[in-house]
């Protein structure tokens, strides 16, 4: 499957979570396994190319595409969590949100000292998150220099942030808009 097939397995909901929004809803791509097995081929390319010796994903479905990522690789998975999930002690950072802030935690005996980690998520949108996670696994020890996304949405710049930062980035597909 190429990478025009898979945007066709991903629903749009308009107005979702709020009018003017359209929700690019990846559920219908996991729903689909053919869809999903070569979404994930196509996510562990690009992660063994990147020389990844471990993936992290931000919950919660950067879990799905990640550890599936991780076990097509044989690789490690590390789990970028919401607070509170964690049952031992715990590297957290805050992150500012449109409206407000939240938290990201990591175990940080899960990351390895210069472990090059790659970072899965479904979509990238502002890259809040995704630079908060990046800025944790870093503090945790990791080497991170890549992020992978199922789907961009390049109107919020999100892409264009971790960019800056120095981080390269990769989506599968775009959407325009919101």
């Amino acid at each position: 499957m190429t990478a025009d097939d898979l945007k066709l397995l991903i629903r749009t909901i308009p107005d979702f979570p709020k009018p003017g929004i359209l929700f690019r809803d990846v559920t219908t791509l996991i729903g689909d396994g053919p869809g999903f097995a070569a979404a994930t081929a196509l996510l562990a390319d690009r992660a063994r190319d990147a020389g990844a010796e471990l993936i992290a994903g931000i919950e919660a479905r950067g879990f799905i595409f990640g550890a599936a990522v991780a076990a097509r690789l044989g690789l490690p998975f590390v789990p970028v969590r919401k607070p509170g999930k964690l049952p031992v002690p715990v590297l957290a950072i805050d992150y500012a949100l449109e409206y407000g802030t939240d938290t990201l935690e990591v175990d940080p005996g899960a990351v390895p000292q210069g472990a090059r980690a790659v970072l899965v998520d479904d979509l990238i949108a502002t890259g809040g998150t995704a630079l908060a996670a990046v800025e944790l696994l870093r503090s945790a020890g990791g080497s991170v220099s890549q992020s992978l996304f199922v789907i961009d949405l390049p109107d919020l710049g999100g892409a264009a942030r971790l960019r800056a930062a120095g981080l390269a980035v990769h989506a599968l597909m775009a959407f325009e808009g919101h």
